[in-house]
């Protein structure tokens, strides 16, 4: 147990110095990084939560006072083109005072970090990007948030540093050559979860250049190898050739044909490479609506990708499908909440960031900015746990919002499976998630939202070696009052109820919890 503790004090105190680095490194190398403005904006957040079930046990539930204190800051580079850089911290203490038992203390600590740099211009580039966050362990355990109860929750970094060359050849074709050195640590978190992974990756792509008018094409190869810390590693290798054609200004025909080759464990017999082809449409009657669709063939099966967005003035809609081939470490540089921002240019015009990760509007990297708003409530974050192995992840994920005057509502759904290539087993949660915003006044607004989630782990992969379904139901009330233009405070009231078809799987959660926050 003392290790185990030894080794969690380790990782909390260097996850978010490692994570740091790539961006870091990215800033570093461009030559003018020093000549650059740097915006430094300080937070500092308090919060104490009730809660009447904190542990989310059938059996035995306990009653807890949270007391969190959270300062943060959010770094961003601005007045270059060439070194674009944004990075938010924060670090939570944590005390929990449980009634009848010893408090527990802790520290939580978050980081959402990316920046890139042009080194020589309009050849040689890099690009670096961090996360540190508490991720889930298992499914079957509590889903309670980490400064709740930190027993299912480990701590995760996931980081990537990638320079890569770019060459124009004439107006013919254009070229490029990127590698990448990313990886993913992990608090110890048992023998079936996720190892500390390092990754090395080469893409090189040739493109169609600017001579092609209604023609595109592109010759691509990559190949990555993911290094597990006492687990085998994983190869994934392919040749892909692209043609394209536009048959209108806003109606486009396109096809793929490759091959691939892979090398990970899997069962005796699982066919795990082959040819790959891939052919769909794009359509795009305006710049506010786009909708691409295709049908491929890979070695696990044949199946449809879509991606559709669709901006008005006071909406935006958005959905999508995917299916690849991926692990852990890869899996999580793509999932979580994505937000959209429109922001006001000063001297006028605007510019539109689509599935941005981070928290907050970026400041525009570099962009003279009056205001920042957000044009939807983000890709709903998924509920997913840290399992180790290679699988075949099937993706979907729509949302909405629209405003309407005082009224402000949003609809968040996905659908996500996981098809682990070890076990020939599919996990899958489903997650559909409806809020919105009243301004009661200027500076006061009411929140409310309603959730549904649904986990369903078969027996190869349930921790007590047999077929699991549990619903969770969420549900929160809440108001919001903004005392001064930097300091904001709010109240609110959350219930969670999860259903279990096993034993002792069944909780109930009651929960208040009042916010302030501070900017300076």
């Amino acid at each position: 147990m003392a290790a185990t503790e030894s080794r969690r004090l380790r990782n909390i105190v260097r996850a978010p110095l490692l994570g740091a680095v790539p961006v870091f490194i990215a800033v570093a190398c461009a030559q003018n990084a020093f000549a650059l403005n740097w915006r430094i904006e300080p937070t500092l957040e308090a919060s104490a939560i009730y809660t009447d079930n904190a542990n989310h046990s059938e059996n035995d539930p306990k009653d807890a006072l949270i007391l969190l204190a959270t300062p943060g800051l959010i770094l961003t580079a601005q007045g270059s083109r060439q070194l674009q850089a944004t990075l938010e911290y924060d670090v939570s203490g944590v005390a929990r005072v449980y009634f009848g038992e010893a408090d527990k203390y802790d520290l939580l600590h978050r980081l959402n970090a990316a920046g890139k740099a042009e080194l020589v211009d309009d050849f040689l580039f890099i690009d670096g990007s961090a996360r540190v966050s508490q991720e889930l362990i298992s499914l079957e355990g509590s889903l309670a948030e980490a400064a709740i109860d930190n027993s299912n929750r480990a701590d995760v970094l996931s980081y990537s540093i990638s320079p890569y060359m770019k060459k124009r050849l004439g107006t013919f074709a254009n070229a490029q050559a990127r590698y990448t050195a990313s990886g993913a640590l992990y608090e110890d978190v048992g023998a079936l979860n996720s190892r500390d992974t390092s990754v090395n990756a080469l893409t090189a792509d040739l493109v169609n250049g600017t001579r092609f008018n209604d023609l595109s094409w592109g010759l691509n190869y990559s190949i990555r190898k993911a290094l597990y810390d006492n687990l085998p590693d994983s190869t994934f290798e392919r040749a892909v050739a692209s043609l394209g054609y536009a048959l209108t200004r806003t109606f486009r025909i396109f096809g793929t044909a490759g091959q691939e080759w892979n090398d990970y464990p899997t069962l005796a017999g699982n066919e795990i490479d082959g040819s790959m082809w891939s052919a769909g449409f794009g359509w795009s009657p305006s710049k506010r609506t786009s909708i691409e669709v295709s049908r491929s063939e890979r070695f696990f099966g044949g199946f449809y990708s879509l991606s559709a967005r669709h901006r008005t003035r006071a909406s935006n809609w958005n959905l999508s499908y995917t299916e690849d081939l991926n692990d852990m470490s890869g899996f999580q540089l793509t999932t979580g909440t994505m937000y959209d921002y429109q922001c006001s240019l000063v001297g006028g015009g605007s510019i539109d960031y689509d599935g941005w990760q981070f928290t907050r509007p970026p400041n525009e990297m570099g962009y003279p900015v009056s205001s920042c708003i957000t044009l939807s409530a983000g890709m709903p974050g998924l509920l997913y746990d840290l399992r180790s192995g290679v699988f075949v992840s099937r993706l979907l994920r729509a949302g909405m919002n629209w405003g309407l005057g005082k009224l402000t509502y949003s609809l968040t759904a996905f659908d996500s499976r996981r098809d682990f290539q070890l076990v020939n087993a599919e996990d899958r949660t489903q997650g559909v998630t409806g809020a919105l915003t009243y301004r009661l006044a200027p500076f006061t607004s009411a929140t409310g939202s309603l959730g549904l989630n649904r986990i369903r782990i078969p027996a190869e992969l349930s921790e007590n070696g047999t077929d699991r379904d549990d619903d969770i139901y969420t549900f929160s009330l809440g108001v919001e009052h903004q005392f001064d233009p930097d300091l904001t405070g709010g109240l609110t009231y959350q219930r969670q109820q999860r259903d279990s078809s096993i034993a002792n799987g069944d909780s109930r959660e009651n929960r208040i919890t009042a916010t302030a926050i501070m900017s300076f």
